[in-house]
């Protein structure tokens, strides 16, 4: 079955075309383990699940609202975390790859997602051309204010966990997710959506969630990885006794990208006052209330506060979004 699995749908002039290049910096790439304030790991701290004993809220919900971010590097590479983007290899890339962060793909051993010939080839595609990208189809999405979707807003910046009786919401900074926890009729299998419709419960101090219905036009890095329309997410968000951290654990299973199911394992901890904001993790500005508790608020993002265009960015070239067709 003939696949164009990494092909784009845009309205582009071809006068518009030289500035591709501009595009892929809109985000900026994440600042190295070197930047200032900003301090990766490499290590994954195991958490297990079980019984929760912290703090709840009304609704029963184990209380874990709060300011959280990944501990390891940021969205270039999925496989190797801290190798940097294509064409532009970090300093910690100099390293021995057994001195640098494990692959986030933790299930199978070898730390490479299972694709399929075909799906590897296209991934490859994308990944050579991305330094210089001469045709639309090898621009990131995210790139051009297209929602960063699963797994890799956990990847991109701080995000806030907020919850509701029934509810969890992440807040990312290219754009917000839904968790569903109470019973519904699922979707029609003809709405897709950049993060997908999920569905979860708490089971002690996990919070499992199924999610369906994805529009596979994420990816999950600047190396090209992806998932299609066709594939689903077992999420396993596993917290520690302390409310500090936790590991998202999730299974991808899609048939006509894999040849397995696979599991990718991203640790992240809390932010919290004793933290001051880095301009990435804890990616907020206090807000201080005279005689009241100091807040925090989220940077202004053009992409999410309706100040350009989806497609446009900084660039302005017109762009209707990246599609996987197949």
């Amino acid at each position: 079955m003939a696949r164009r699995i990494l092909t784009a749908a845009l309205l582009l002039t071809v006068g518009a075309l030289p500035q591709i290049a501009l595009a892929q910096q809109t985000p900026a790439p994440a600042p190295q383990p070197t930047a200032p304030g900003i301090r990766w790991s490499k290590e994954v701290i195991p958490i297990a699940s079980g019984e929760w004993t912290g703090p709840r809220l009304a609704d029963g919900q184990p209380d874990v609202q709060g300011f959280w971010s990944n501990t390891i590097s940021n969205h270039s590479n999925f496989t190797d975390p801290q190798a940097g983007p294509p064409g532009e290899p970090s300093g910690t890339a100099k390293l021995p790859r057994d001195q640098r962060a494990p692959s986030r793909v933790s299930d199978p051993a070898d730390g490479e997602i299972p694709y399929r010939p075909e799906a590897r080839a296209l991934q490859a595609d994308f990944a050579h051309n991305f330094p210089n990208p001469t045709e639309p189809q090898y621009i990131e999405p995210l790139a051009r204010c297209a929602p960063a979707g699963v797994p890799k807003s956990f990847m991109w910046h701080g995000y806030e966990l907020r919850q509701y009786p029934g509810y969890v919401v992440l807040l990312f900074d290219s754009g917000n997710r839904i968790i569903r926890l109470e019973d519904g009729a699922p979707l029609s299998d003809k709405i897709k959506l950049w993060n997908g419709d999920s569905r979860g419960h708490w089971e002690g101090n996990t919070l499992v969630v199924s999610v369906r219905n994805n529009n596979g036009k994420a990816l999950f890095g600047r190396y090209g990885d992806f998932m299609s329309e066709n594939g689903t997410v077992e999420e396993r968000y596993i917290f520690d006794a302390d409310g500090k951290r936790f590991n998202y654990v999730a299974t991808f299973t899609d048939p006509t990208v894999y040849t397995r199911p696979w599991t990718a394992t991203i640790p992240a901890r809390r932010y919290t006052d004793a933290d001051e904001p880095d301009g990435w993790h804890f990616d907020v500005q206090p807000v201080n209330i005279a005689g009241g508790t100091p807040r925090y608020e989220h940077h202004e993002r053009i992409c999410v506060e309706n100040n350009g265009p989806f497609g446009g960015g900084a660039v302005g070239v017109p762009f209707e979004g990246s599609v996987i067709a197949r």
